[in-house]
């Protein structure tokens, strides 16, 4: 075993927290006490990068009771929480991640991973599959197939796949029904907000709260915000979801005009570049801004920084930027993930959910890993109905809930003989 971590001393705390969310996850219980009868990962190494906190944590304990060699990093420097990682370096995991971490050692923990020659990777973002790609060639042909859970991660998958860069199998965890439905839209609706809360200690109700894209995240941070008793403006690029926001209820305008009237400002668009200087410069003096979307580019931090005049910490965890008009732009947590960065990230019952599907879907590429499709072109593989709908069934059971089936007369209705 081998970590690099900030303190092992730590792990009781991280301990405290994992227990905790084991007791709301019954899903991924049900999954654990599969996994170590049936054993699908024995003899196999995961390499694991999600934003490492106690819900990912029980997902590495999950992966490891079915046989796995895991080797675990954080998808976030500012995600990272040292405890957790204390404590599955506890467990004897190895664990490569700090909370902070520079640029450097994110990218060295990133390494250290791929490094060991996985046979199968669970991403969140893409940084994994895009190093072994590019920096680890040789360790490509030992790889049965990956996991992606993020849309922006999908998103580098289909361009390296369009490119026939892609070179094995990569399962769209993101896109299964019982992952973006509820993990995108009641998660990060939940989690932004209290990120926002808990960071600023400001009321939402009464605000305007301008929304950067209404992507199943934007209306899920949308429908919070609306909740909670704000005004609510939505900015999109695309014209079907725009009219599906103003449907919904809300106002749709581009950022340049929504800039004068904010008082709260989140992006979730998987873009770069969405709040520029442009909009700073016509933002309320004291407008507070955040992004909700993968990478830290949505927010133009670094334009910011250099437009300034001054900046200074305004709390823990925001910075006040003041420009030569007089007015102070806040931004929280540096512009990175503010529901993991400034929170704990989703609730534990909504990742129950999403880390059985990425259990789930590991165990598909262990179990079929001899005709698995490796021709170019036809890597990237949506995850099969039979798991989503496994994933729903013990949900609606863990829930007590049951529901109509249809009947063979029905089925013949609808499908034909």
């Amino acid at each position: 075993m081998s970590s690099e971590i900030r303190d092992i001393n730590l792990w009781r705390d991280g301990e405290l927290k994992i227990e905790w969310v084991r007791r709301h996850m019954p899903l991924l219980d049900g999954i654990q006490k599969d996994f170590e009868k049936t054993r699908p990962f024995s003899g196999l190494k995961i390499a694991l990068s999600i934003h490492l906190e106690a819900k990912t944590a029980h997902l590495c304990e999950v992966l490891a009771s079915g046989g796995a060699e895991m080797y675990i990093t954080g998808s976030n420097p500012l995600s990272t929480q040292d405890d957790i990682a204390a404590a599955l370096v506890h467990q004897g995991l190895n664990v490569y991640a700090l909370h902070g971490a520079t640029p450097e050692q994110y990218s060295d923990a990133i390494r250290r991973v791929i490094e060991v020659g996985p046979h199968i990777i669970i991403d969140d973002g893409g940084d994994l599959v895009d190093m072994i790609h590019t920096s680890y060639r040789h360790l490509l042909p030992g790889v049965i197939g990956g996991c992606e859970e993020t849309t922006t991660g999908i998103r580098r998958l289909e361009i390296m796949d369009r490119a026939h860069q892609l070179e094995f199998p990569m399962m769209l965890v993101n896109d299964a029904a019982c992952k973006h439905f509820f993990d995108n839209r009641y998660g990060t609706g939940q989690s932004v907000f209290d990120g926002i809360n808990r960071t600023t200690n400001l009321i939402v109700a009464g605000k305007t709260v301008v929304v950067a894209g209404y992507g199943w995240c934007g209306k899920g941070v949308s429908m919070r915000a609306k909740g909670l008793g704000a005004k609510v403006i939505v900015t999109e690029v695309d014209p079907i979801k725009a009219m599906e926001a103003v449907m919904d209820g809300f106002s749709v305008m581009p950022m340049a005009d929504a800039s004068r009237l904010g008082d709260l400002f989140i992006t979730v668009t998987g873009c770069d570049n969405v709040i520029t200087p442009e909009h700073f410069r016509l933002m309320k003096d004291g407008a507070i801004c955040c992004n909700a979307g993968h990478f830290d580019c949505e927010v133009a931090v670094a334009a910011l920084k250099e437009m300034c005049v001054s900046h200074a910490a305004a709390r823990q965890n925001i910075e006040g930027y003041k420009l030569d008009n007089g007015r102070t732009i806040y931004i929280i947590a540096e512009g990175r993930l503010v529901n993991l960065a400034a929170g704990d990230g989703h609730p534990a019952e909504i990742m129950d959910m999403s880390f059985a599907i990425q259990a789930l879907c590991a165990r598909h590429l262990a179990v079929n890993r001899d005709t698995l499709c490796r021709e170019k072109g036809s890597l990237l593989n949506v995850v099969p109905a039979e798991i989503d709908a496994e994933v729903a069934e013990r949900k609606l059971a863990d829930w007590n809930i049951s529901i109509d089936h249809l009947t063979q007369e029905q089925i013949k209705y609808l499908y034909g003989n």
